[in-house]
């Protein structure tokens, strides 16, 4: 079928954006890898062979190509993938980016560590690790360096970088590194951190405060743990529409929008289930090694890009109902651009294909299946603002 290999060729053609490759091998086999995935819509070795158009008589042989292109240590992860992410953030020079960090289970075996952009409700992935461990939970000391990594991604933009996590990053190590990098944060903290204000009104376990439904809480010039780590600003709350305690802490003041701001870090979340069972079914792969997991983690961070990519570029240009059915734009940015581009191999479309570029403008149209859940998740409501310290 020629539309298989006008995709590769446009896949080709966006991979060659930078001249990082050590072997023009493993980019045209990174390009049928993508091919293969965006077609048959799975993590198959088997599936992705199919659609390889190549010299080789048998299937076998572009499985044991693709097998050795994930088992291949020659392959430098950040060193082939910054450049794409590079290229798509062309003018992103002002305004602040929000990054989340958080972890996925495969098979309660290897944890998946990722730090991530939040756009436009979803996520996009900037660094990974993929660890042999069997806890979601992972210690300061496993993932310090991809931080490091995402700074030299992110630092020729120049923007304001404000970085969103869960309790079980709550570290005051991870904290001081933050701030050692010039970035911001946003973190959820547990109910056992001691909280001192050298008041006399404190210290007091998080866990002691009675939070009423709809009345948060604001507490600035804080330290916390032991250490007397700070001063940083903290939010309490418990939201209208949930029994569960937000309590966040900030290295800047305090107040209603930092839930706002915190509650985007659910969008990794959705960048999770996106490679999982929404979209590329991450779990039915049979791949079971850490550095070939991180290499697949290649494969699927660069068809996000892509695919989101296009799915961009069809909502600003007004095409996005020739392949999304609501009145409302119903489904994300990934789901629009690689709906598109099945329609145009189904079709032999001549469309081009080979956009690379995300926009740094808010989103003209904030894509919700459910109003409701979306704002119950991301936005929790409250009566307003009550200050319990200067």
């Amino acid at each position: 079928m020629e539309s298989t290999p006008q995709l590769y060729r446009t896949l080709v053609s966006v991979l060659s954006c930078h001249k990082n490759w050590l072997d023009l091998r493993h980019l045209k086999t990174l390009g049928w890898m993508m091919t293969g995935l965006i077609l048959s819509r799975e993590i198959s070795l088997g599936a992705w062979a199919l659609y390889v158009h190549s010299r080789a008589q048998y299937v076998a042989s572009s499985i044991r190509r693709f097998r050795r292109f994930l088992d291949n240590d020659r392959i430098d992860v950040p060193r082939l993938y910054a450049p794409l992410l590079h290229q798509a953030l062309q003018g992103w020079d002002r305004g602040t980016v929000f990054v989340a960090l958080d972890t996925s289970m495969l098979w309660n075996t290897y944890c998946i560590v990722r730090l991530s952009l939040i756009y436009r409700g979803r996520a996009i992935p900037i660094v990974w690790k993929v660890l042999e461990h069997g806890s979601a939970t992972i210690a300061y000391q496993y993932y310090y360096t991809l931080l490091d990594q995402a700074a030299q991604v992110l630092f020729p933009f120049h923007c304001r970088v404000v970085f969103l996590a869960d309790r079980g990053f709550a570290d005051t190590q991870l904290m001081g590194h933050l701030q050692s990098l010039g970035w911001h944060f946003r973190i959820r903290i547990k109910d056992n951190f001691w909280l001192y204000d050298g008041k006399g009104i404190l210290p007091r376990k998080t866990g002691s405060f009675r939070l009423r439904a709809g009345h948060p809480r604001f507490w600035h010039q804080v330290e916390i743990t032991q250490a007397r780590f700070g001063p940083l600003h903290l939010a309490m709350g418990r939201p209208l529409d949930s029994n569960e305690r937000w309590m966040v802490i900030s290295d800047e003041p305090t107040s209603l929008e930092t839930f706002r701001e915190y509650g985007l870090r659910f969008d990794i979340e959705e960048n999770f289930l996106d490679d999982k069972s929404n979209g590329f079914q991450l779990e039915a792969s049979c791949i079971r090694s850490a550095p070939a997991l991180e290499r697949l983690c290649l494969v699927l961070a660069v068809a996000t890009l892509y695919l989101v990519s296009q799915g961009t570029h069809i909502v600003e240009t007004g095409q996005r109902r020739r392949v999304d059915a609501h009145w409302f734009r119903g489904s994300s940015y990934l789901k629009i651009g690689w709906n598109w581009v099945r329609r145009a191999m189904s079709r032999n479309d001549k469309t081009r294909l080979n956009h690379l570029a995300l926009s740094p403008q808010p989103d003209p149209e904030p894509a919700m299946a459910s109003r409701k859940q979306h704002d119950k998740r991301t936005q929790p409501r409250f009566y307003g603002e009550v200050r319990e310290a200067a």
